[in-house]
């Protein structure tokens, strides 16, 4: 019996789908994002009698869960991509129209000729957890942009100002009860905890940037290696070379969990100039006349190496790791 390959491109209501057979794509069919639709979709995939099944989708936020939930929980493969995975491969075939349909047929058959990662679902903790982290960066917007209000209503009614004010008291004891409830509910997993401690003996890692992290990445275990932890943030640097006119300067990646590297600028600014490790390997970069934000930038990379480094060790943070003898030898 054949391989299936599935490419689903999500959007908020519906599912294009299509299925994919040696090398060619076939049927084309769009369901309705929810609990029917996807019924009648896992329905249809068993109609195909494939050998095995591996069905690909864009990771689209929340848009994408329950339909990959659902296909994991038939048994079939499924793979979670980043959406700059496809965008590149789509235009290196030199892919110039984009629909759903389209999107969807690059899936599967990305899917086929890539082999990529299989996705496993997260743990329902992990998902809380997750959920929680997000809702502190939607609070967090939300309140910087009714301060912004607030600062430039400076010379406007009395009555507006009150109102900005009194939301902006509200947001923080939103923003406090829920990195409250986040600490508590991470203090629940014992192996979460005992992480949380570890990422904490760094200096510059707080514990909300340790709660966070462990948030939406869980057990960082789960990483075969700190570059791997460094690749899947987008925190690897990407070099543009080409014969003797072509030398950009080197940037992030970015092609990882944004929502992780925004975490981390703050604390990768203070351990720069307070943690012996990131501090050294930034001066050391200095002196290549690196611009500030490529320092920082540096010091993110470094800092996630530092906590995949604790976690992996089971060992606190040790500040004269570099200096100690027996690592030198």
């Amino acid at each position: 019996m054949e391989q299936l390959y599935v490419g689903i491109d999500v959007s908020k209501e519906t599912l294009d789908v299509i299925l994919r057979w040696e090398r060619k794509n076939g049927e084309h069919r769009v369901v309705a994002n929810d609990a029917s639709g996807i019924s009648q979709l896992i329905k249809w995939l068993a109609k195909q009698k494939a050998g095995s099944l591996h069905a690909c989708l864009e990771a689209t936020g929340q848009y994408g869960d329950e339909v990959a939930e659902r296909l994991y929980a038939q048994g079939y493969a499924v793979s979670v991509l980043n959406p700059l995975c496809t965008k590149s491969y789509a235009r290196a075939g030199l892919v110039r129209n984009q629909t759903d349909k389209v999107d969807a047929g690059l899936l599967a058959e990305y899917c086929e000729k890539q082999e990529p990662r299989l996705w496993v679902p997260p743990s329902p903790l992990h998902k809380r957890l997750r959920a929680l982290s997000r809702r502190l960066d939607d609070l967090e917007g939300i309140r910087q942009a009714e301060r912004n209000r607030l600062h430039a209503a400076k010379h406007q009614d009395a009555t507006i100002r009150t109102s900005l004010e009194e939301h902006i008291a509200f947001l923080s004891e939103q923003l406090a009860a829920t990195q409250k409830e986040l600490a508590r509910l991470l203090d629940q997993d014992p192996e979460l905890k005992r992480q949380k401690q570890l990422l904490m003996s760094i200096k510059g890692v707080g514990a909300l940037t340790a709660v966070r992290f462990l948030a939406e990445l869980g057990d960082l275990r789960e990483f075969a290696d700190a570059r791997q932890l460094a690749a899947f943030l987008g925190l690897t640097p990407e070099f543009k070379t080409s014969g003797k006119s072509v030398h950009s300067k080197p940037r992030l990646s970015k092609r990882g969990n944004a929502a992780v590297r925004k975490m981390l600028f703050m604390p990768a600014v203070s351990a720069k100039n307070t943690n012996p490790i990131v501090r050294e390997f930034c001066a050391r970069l200095a002196l290549s006349r690196k611009c500030d934000m490529s320092l920082v930038g540096a010091a993110m990379h470094k800092l996630a190496h530092l906590m995949f480094g604790v976690i992996h060790s089971g060992k606190p943070f040790d500040p004269n790791f570099l200096s100690n003898p027996q690592v030198a030898s």
